[in-house]
């Protein structure tokens, strides 16, 4: 006969008496939890596809952690109102346990309201026979009246993130348009580059894209940006190694590595008849989990940030740099060593950065 236990308080096979307990044991966390106050993220363009692959993200906690409950603000064009319930209701149905509300809407003060965290997926893409003017007009208009519902609506101190292209210089116009949200606050994604430069090295090598650290993306989210090697190193079991030293082919890594990066969305583009989405939101998650929880030591990520002449980088401009994050502030990494060759990369980015700017400031007036 088992022996008596008291409700709900046994564990499997007893050894000492061979008898089996039939109630488990009542079970608390290892470590214990404190219960945080909802974040409120927001995400613009979210009934699109790469709003459709980050908000179950960001829902899961891969973006913010597995113990930040968020509260999602969704929005987009009214066009696109169905779809958007639709993906509400998906995110309903998947029940997850950190989402704690979910505000669906066409309005963009509404959306802007209250955010901590906004992530600017929405823009308006490049067609066919358009000039560049024609796009820069529209994303201007777009930006502008987001910047100015995020400065009169947001949290204090929101961080964004600027996904649309032309990624930089949206950045730009909205800090134009927002300007009490600092500068530190405002960054656009080249985390997409860094972790496809990641990806090139670890396939190059046939090693652990996780032991891959260090790559650098310069400049802008644009054919000329420049992912750069020569501070990256693998880890090994004789220790950290550099990239350049193992690969052996400078070659490659100043040709084919390169451009393999830079036109990596036209391939994706090419296979799937699509640009890239998962792969996309997997970077906005990465880049604000590093910016908000931080990044570990020794490993600098990439970051398009406001320039402070950093490097030669002209001053005003939305530049990627390396970058450490530590307690929500990013920082750029100072005193590497940039070659002739890398200074005339970083160069030609900036320029192309400079012209989108003053296209940009022309569509203002």
């Amino acid at each position: 006969m088992a022996e008596d236990v008291p409700r709900g308080q046994t564990s499997g096979l007893t050894k000492s008496s061979g008898t089996q307990r039939r109630f488990p044991l009542p079970c608390s966390p290892a470590i214990p939890t404190m219960a945080k106050e909802p974040v409120r993220v927001l995400v613009t363009g979210a009934a699109g596809q790469i709003g459709y692959a980050l908000v179950p993200m960001i829902a899961r906690g891969v973006m913010l952690g597995a113990d930040q409950p968020v509260i999602l603000h969704m929005l987009d064009i009214p066009p696109a109102a169905e779809a958007l319930n639709g993906v509400k209701m998906e995110l309903v149905d998947a029940a997850f346990p950190l989402l704690k509300g979910v505000v669906a809407t066409t309005d963009v003060v509404e959306a802007c309201t209250g955010v901590n965290i906004a992530v600017m997926v929405g823009g308006f893409p490049r067609k066919e026979g358009m000039e560049r003017k024609d796009v820069m007009s529209k994303n201007v208009s777009i930006y502008k009246s987001q910047a100015s519902a995020l400065e009169n609506h947001a949290a204090a101190n929101c961080k964004v993130l600027v996904v649309a292209n032309p990624a930089n210089t949206n950045a730009l116009i909205l800090k134009e348009f927002a300007p009490s949200i600092p500068e530190k606050n405002i960054s656009c994604l080249t985390r997409l580059d860094h972790n496809r430069a990641l990806g090139q090295v670890s396939e190059r090598l046939n090693v652990q894209v996780s032991d891959v650290k260090n790559v650098i993306i310069w400049g802008n989210h644009s054919s000329t940006q420049y992912p750069d090697v020569n501070h990256a190193t693998v880890k090994t079991p004789a220790g950290e190694k550099p990239v350049r030293g193992l690969v052996g082919d400078d070659a490659w890594l100043n040709g084919e590595f390169i451009t393999t990066v830079q036109q990596r969305g036209a391939a994706i583009i090419k296979a799937r008849k699509l640009s890239s989405a998962l792969s996309a939101a997997s970077a906005a998650c990465d880049h604000i989990r590093d910016w908000v929880l931080g990044t570990p030591e020794g490993t600098w990520v990439s970051m398009g940030v406001y320039s402070d002449g950093s490097y030669n980088v002209p001053a005003g401009l939305i530049y990627s740099f390396p970058v450490t994050c530590c307690a929500g502030e990013w920082k750029i990494v100072q005193g590497l060593h940039i070659d002739e060759f890398s200074r005339k990369k970083l160069d030609l980015t900036a320029q192309e950065l400079s012209e989108e700017k003053e296209l940009a400031y022309s569509c203002l007036s």
